[in-house]
């Protein structure tokens, strides 16, 4: 039988984003612009890629501002028409009723509850997990990760997570999976360790903030204890399902920049930035002087 298609995907936005203050002091981290598109609207068109419908934001106080992005904006629409402006800009923002779902975290427990709260909208579907720091750019003419990830489920079903090599020497920063039988692009996971010694690191594939769960997840994550740091992990909720569950890792085959922290952020806009048709040369000639 084929597995169930993946049509919802939570995005845990409820952060303060303290690393960038004082810019996040009212303005949501995930709102803040690569170039000229907010953080969380890269990983929706990521989603809307992969064929997935419904969006379920994860929250907390002050992160309407996420919701309204994909609302429309009656009065900016009207008066753009009465100026004979272009309105397509805005089509990535628009969505349809009832497919942009909200719910809070209240209290921050770490990631793990953070999906846990998503429990009575995702139901009994799989869905995808999307952490908007990580921004993942498809090569030219490629496919975006949760795609990859997405045609990789329709063919082994269960649990995937993204993953992507690195230097061993910077395991240590990272989730990294215990490796099983790998074919092409797709492998086995055994097991997942947070943070290792690069000594005793069991691989150089490190987990990279795409994940396509099955719902037994929440049952998981509904009696979890804390883990690391004092938090419920959802690291600590996927090893538990290896080994009961199908459980894969898809080697992205792209670009990740971290923009967790101010250097991955300003790397990423640079990146996007020239790559684009209508700025790119420009770009590179500013940086060009600027190196100089």
């Amino acid at each position: 039988m084929s597995p169930k298609p993946i049509r919802k995907a939570v995005f845990p936005v409820a952060g303060l984003g303290t690393r960038f203050l004082p810019a996040t002091k009212v303005v949501p981290k995930e709102l803040l612009p690569v170039v000229d598109r907010p953080l969380i609207q890269y990983a929706v068109d990521e989603a809307r890629e992969a064929g997935i419908e419904q969006m379920i934001f994860v929250t907390g106080r002050g992160k309407t501002g996420i919701v309204e992005h994909f609302d429309i904006a009656f009065e900016l629409e009207q008066t753009m028409t009465e100026r004979g402006k272009d309105l397509s800009v805005l089509d990535c923002t628009r969505a349809t009723p009832g497919d942009v779902i909200a719910v809070r975290q209240q209290v921050p427990l770490g990631l793990g509850h953070a999906i846990w709260c998503a429990r009575a909208i995702v139901g009994d579907e799989p869905f995808a997990i999307f952490l908007p720091d990580e921004l993942m750019v498809a090569r030219e003419g490629g496919t975006g990760c949760m795609k990859q990830m997405v045609e990789a489920y329709n063919e082994v079903g269960g649990n995937l997570i993204s993953v992507l090599e690195v230097p061993m020497e910077q395991v240590s920063s990272y989730g990294v999976i215990e490796p099983g039988e790998a074919r092409g692009n797709l492998t086995e996971v055994r097991g997942l360790v947070e943070k290792p010694p690069v000594a005793e690191a069991p691989s150089n594939k490190i987990v990279s903030g795409r994940y396509i769960l099955q719902p037994e997840v929440m049952r998981v994550l509904e009696n979890q204890g804390k883990g690391a740091g004092g938090e419920i992990q959802l690291t600590d909720a996927m090893a538990k399902m290896i080994g009961t569950q199908p459980f894969h890792a898809v080697t992205f085959d792209g670009a990740r920049y971290d923009c967790g922290s101010k250097v991955g952020f300003v790397q990423a806009t640079l990146a996007v930035a020239l790559s684009r048709p209508d700025m790119g040369a420009e770009v590179r000639a500013i940086a060009l002087d600027l190196l100089k």
